[in-house]
């Protein structure tokens, strides 16, 4: 692995500073018939879940960041097995992010910084992003990605699944009009300080067409047409150290979003500030919420997890653990395969 990435570090050093297209790097790293029609299916089962015509319970879980392609891979071949036996109650979709918002500085994302060496060598980090996305889909996950600048979409978009919103970037313009164009559901979190209304109007505006600059596929600066999106909902992920997983809470969001003609439906992000940044209280998070979808809440569409194969997180070092975070702290895989499994025998033992 290592010899294949400096290979492709040194042929592009000296193109670094220009990137592709969008065209030329699908091309490189094109997506198969049969997979695009896999990947259309898998979009189409949360567009039914969203529209209640699915009464299964999503869960968006996997590592906080893709740091490590072999790693990455490892988990996805883990979950992917773990999905098949639970699919008849669970849909699982694996979070595959390849860009991080940074409040401040920090490392970016493997599509930024592959090489982690802050040099933001971004061709080759687009063409590794894109090349493991592959990967996985290959796996036969769904794909869940943070849609963080518009224009690295342009490059991924064909592989996702599922995409989100950021609590930062929901009341953005461009974001907004980059929802209304993109060709998957895409759930919008709430805002930092825990208010929902940036988020419904972001469903509101992405639902519409807009006139919006871009990209094309070959790199042209142009003027976008988009559709607008009419599949969106809300997560609720807490806000200022506040959680907003009770039902309480989850009531009034699902009476506000009834009140703005919204789907009424919402996923529970079970870290940030609902886990108030302890990443081992996600799993009690989980197992309260999937009792509250028992109790008849129906509006609960599911729940979003951050899991690695090692828990916890660490400094990206020279050294580094094998299959843990560098960014946020996340779930081991033994909890996280003992918790998917004991909420799909709550699931099922409700149907008995």
């Amino acid at each position: 692995m290592t010899s294949t990435i400096q290979r492709q570090q040194h042929q592009l050093a000296s193109d670094e500073l220009k990137l592709p297209t969008p065209r030329q790097l699908r091309d490189t790293l094109p997506l198969s018939t049969q997979l695009s029609s896999q990947i259309q299916q898998q979009r189409m089962q949360i567009v039914r879940l969203l529209n209640g015509h699915d009464n299964r319970f999503m869960v968006i879980v996997g590592p906080c960041s893709i740091d490590d392609e072999a790693a990455a891979l490892d988990y996805g071949k883990r979950l992917a097995k773990l999905a098949r036996q639970v699919d008849d109650k669970l849909l699982i979709v694996m979070r595959a992010y390849v860009e991080k918002p940074r409040t401040t500085h920090g490392w970016k994302g493997l599509a930024y910084d592959s090489l982690r060496d802050g040099r933001g060598n971004m061709a080759l980090g687009l063409h590794r992003s894109r090349q493991v996305l592959l990967q996985l889909s290959a796996l036969g996950l769904p794909l869940a990605s943070e849609a963080l600048h518009p224009l690295v979409m342009s490059y991924l978009d064909d592989l996702i699944s599922w995409a989100a919103i950021g609590a930062r970037t929901s009341e953005s313009q461009p974001h907004r009009e980059l929802v209304s164009h993109l060709p998957c559901p895409v759930g919008i979190k709430n805002s930092t300080d825990g208010r929902i209304s940036s988020a419904i109007n972001a469903m509101h505006a992405s639902s519409r067409g807009h006139h919006t600059l871009g990209i094309d596929d070959d790199g042209q600066i142009s003027i976008i047409n988009t559709r607008g999106n009419p599949d969106t909902h809300l997560i609720l992920r807490g806000g200022q150290g506040l959680t907003n997983y009770d039902a309480d809470s989850i009531h009034h969001a699902l009476s506000q979003l009834s009140a703005n003609d919204c789907h009424e439906k919402v996923l529970i992000d079970c870290s940030h500030d609902n886990s108030l940044k302890q990443y081992e209280r996600q799993m009690e998070i989980a197992h309260h919420v999937v009792d509250q979808h028992l109790a008849g809440n129906s509006g609960i569409l599911g729940l979003m997890l951050e899991s690695y194969i090692e828990a916890g997180k660490q400094n990206d070092s020279d050294q580094p653990i094998y299959g843990q975070s560098i960014t946020d702290a996340c779930l081991g895989w033994n909890d996280t395969e003992a918790l998917l499994t004991a909420l799909y025998q709550k699931l099922r033992k409700h149907d008995v």
